[in-house]
């Protein structure tokens, strides 16, 4: 079976940090493109971060930039999205996602798949 996963979420307090980690099982994610996306409730899914197939591009939301880094270790088929400076507006469930490429621009869900089943992200004191 062909998936990703993602783990990591949990509740933070205002000014904190959490690793997210997307694992893929079934292929290697080498050859592929990850994104990063999350939906707050009642709001549609919008994407935060991309990263090329080799990391050596890299792209953010605006709403995420110098606060959220996306990384990659191919040798372990996992894609990291190190998330600081928290703030009670991430609260969200996050996904992880693969493409053929990472685009330069909004970070649009089309053309991504093999999507994870999500964690909990919970911003709140």
């Amino acid at each position: 079976q062909l998936q990703l996963a993602e783990s990591g979420g949990g509740l933070v307090q205002p000014g904190g940090s959490l690793r997210l980690s997307c694992a893929a099982s079934g292929f290697t994610l080498d050859r592929f493109a990850i994104g990063w996306f999350r939906q707050a409730p009642g709001k549609e899914r919008e994407g935060v971060a991309c990263i090329s197939s080799s990391g050596g591009f890299r792209n953010y939301a605006d709403s995420v930039k110098d606060r959220f880094t996306i990384s990659r270790d191919n040798a372990k088929n996992t894609v990291y999205l190190q998330m600081n400076s928290l703030k009670p507006e991430d609260t969200a469930i996050y996904y992880c996602a693969a493409d053929f490429r990472c685009f330069a621009g909004t970070i649009n869900q089309n053309g991504y798949s093999r999507w994870g089943q999500g964690t909990r992200v919970t911003v709140s004191s």
